[in-house]
């Protein structure tokens, strides 16, 4: 079960990326270009908030249940702490990865109550870019 979980939030990694590259070409072109928000420009942020949830939880699927990373980093936590790949798992991805969640989430609703097109294309770059930046630093490259 491990195993298909992980496979799964490795998947779901490259989905989340690509979503996030399609949805931030779109929104930059959008905000700079000066154009009309449209259905479409909704549905993507849609799709990439959506992506970013479902990988959320199969993070916690896998950091609360089945990882066995975790249940060792939690076994003896002072002890994690002082080992960098345990400490990453147990803090470091978990905590930045959240956090990326949250800017998206924020940057999806503050962009919905934006007055004008412009500035749903502003307020969604401006949080989904920082969330990118967030969690390009945060993903374990080194499981490819």
């Amino acid at each position: 079960m491990y195993t298909g979980f992980l496979h799964l939030h490795d998947v779901l990694r490259w989905l989340v990326l690509v979503s996030l590259a399609v949805t931030l070409v779109k929104y930059l072109a959008g905000w700079f270009g000066n154009q009309p928000w449209k259905k479409t420009d909704n549905i993507l942020g849609i799709v990439f908030t959506s992506l970013m949830d479902l990988q959320l939880l199969t993070g916690l699927v896998l950091y609360f249940f089945l990882s066995p990373i975790t249940k060792l980093a939690m076994s003896d936590f002072g002890a994690a702490m002082k080992n960098s790949d345990l400490r990453f798992y147990a803090v470091e991805h978990f905590a930045m990865m959240l956090i990326a969640v949250v800017l998206v989430h924020i940057g999806r609703a503050k962009s919905k109550k934006a007055k004008t097109d412009q500035g749903k294309f502003k307020i969604a770059s401006i949080f989904f870019l920082i969330a990118s930046i967030i969690m390009v630093v945060s993903i374990p490259w080194s499981r490819l």
